[in-house]
């Protein structure tokens, strides 16, 4: 199977504007391909995943990725999906988010000479002279076509800058960048991109003539990863500082039964023949899929040894056996305790497994609540220091955990 069949077969590709140019390209190791990422924070989340491992899978075949960090694009804000406008953020905050992402890459993506690039869209696009650029790209650019994109569409009616009018722009003078300082002629981007990569694309052709090619696929699910990396209690990050391994695990360990199988083909690295016999699987053989989904994608993450850790810890909660020391901890201190003794709602709120004491009393009177899995729903519930022993398990819901401990 060619690397492009693989692709298609995992169904991470979906629009594209030249199959058969792009079929030849990937499945011979001749594309330099470009992904962008704006540093909006300073981790990357699961919502970057399938990106990262789309960059992997081809750079395995031979291709060359260029991961593009938008230092430059982020002092705008892409408009796509969103009903307002970003928040500015300063420079230095970017700056801090470009190094955040450039480690995080580095574990799926080998960038040592030759064989992958990564670079930052500020180096160019902030020192482009506003006449010059009206004058060299302007031209390409029908206004009215760009008002016809879904990404200005939907934001037409709550109102649009000229600042986010300019994204569609700057994207597009990225690739024409990319292809002529290093022979990017290839882009991948979600699916809720395409009108952006159009826009470079068709200007690569009017500028440099008809000879210049350049091609554009969309992803899939990106859009929809992106979902995928928000829960209640926000993003599922890939720093292990902000998302723990175990958490990681929980949150892939947790995922729709209609969704297991999905995930495993697009996300992770096993054979499509091995997938392929998971089809059939049902009941108690999906939990099992779970399991090797959580632990391939924390593998890929975080390494073998803390995915391991994780895996050990969730069965210890689910099947009653194993360990639980690799479990997210919480700590209290003796400031925490009111004469020696903590209200459940404190400890909940302190655990950070519900963000106000509201919604504690709420999760608690509606029996959300288990401590040492004993069901409690009696809101003036109270412990002492040595009820905490060595570790208090406390669980909010199916899917949330502490081990709280007194310091």
């Amino acid at each position: 199977m060619t690397i492009f069949d693989e692709l298609k077969a995992r169904g991470l590709l979906a629009q594209l504007t030249d199959e058969e140019e792009i079929k030849e390209l990937i499945n011979n190791g001749k594309a330099t391909f470009y992904i962008g990422f704006d540093p909006t924070a300073d981790s990357l989340h699961v919502g970057h995943f399938m990106a990262l491992c789309l960059m992997k899978r081809l750079q395995m075949a031979g291709n060359k990725p260029i991961a593009l960090i938008g230092g430059g694009t982020a002092m705008i804000g892409d408009p796509s999906g969103r009903s307002d406008m970003r928040q500015m953020m300063t420079k230095e905050t970017i700056a801090h988010n470009v190094e955040c992402f450039k480690k995080q890459m580095s574990r799926f993506v080998d960038f040592s000479e030759g064989k992958a690039l990564l670079v930052n869209n500020a180096d160019w696009l902030l020192d482009l002279n506003y006449v010059e650029l009206l004058r060299d790209i302007g031209p390409h650019f029908s206004v009215n076509r760009m008002l016809t994109a879904e990404c200005y569409k939907q934001r037409m009616e709550k109102g649009l800058s000229f600042l986010e009018f300019n994204y569609m722009i700057m994207q597009s003078y990225d690739f024409l960048a990319l292809y002529e300082k290093y022979g990017c002629n290839m882009q991948f981007g979600g699916d809720d991109q395409w009108s952006n990569m159009l826009g470079g694309t068709e200007l690569i052709r009017r500028k440099l003539g008809k000879d210049a090619y350049a091609m554009t696929i969309t992803l899939l699910l990106n859009s929809e990863g992106n979902k995928m990396g928000k829960t209640q209690k926000g993003a599922v990050w890939l720093d292990a500082e902000k998302t723990s391994p175990f958490e990681f695990y929980q949150y892939w360990r947790n995922v729709a039964d209609a969704d297991v199988l999905k995930c495993i083909k697009m996300l992770t690295f096993l054979p499509l023949e091995e997938i392929e016999k998971m089809e059939s699987w049902e009941g108690s053989e999906l939990n099992a899929a779970k399991e090797i989904l959580a632990f391939e994608l924390t593998k890929l993450v975080h390494g073998e040894e803390e995915a391991a850790k994780a895996q050990e810890s969730a069965r210890a909660l689910f099947a009653g056996g194993g360990s639980l020391e690799n479990m997210p901890v919480s700590e209290l201190t003796g400031e925490d305790f009111t004469d020696g003794r903590i209200d459940l709602i404190s400890v909940l709120v302190k655990a950070g497994l519900n963000p106000s004491r509201s919604e504690a009393r709420r999760a608690i009177e509606q029996g959300g609540v288990t401590v040492n899995e004993e069901k409690i729903t009696d809101i003036k519930k109270e412990f002492a220091k040595e009820d905490f022993g060595d570790g208090m398990i406390v669980r909010r819901g199916k899917k949330n955990y502490k081990k709280v401990v007194v310091k």
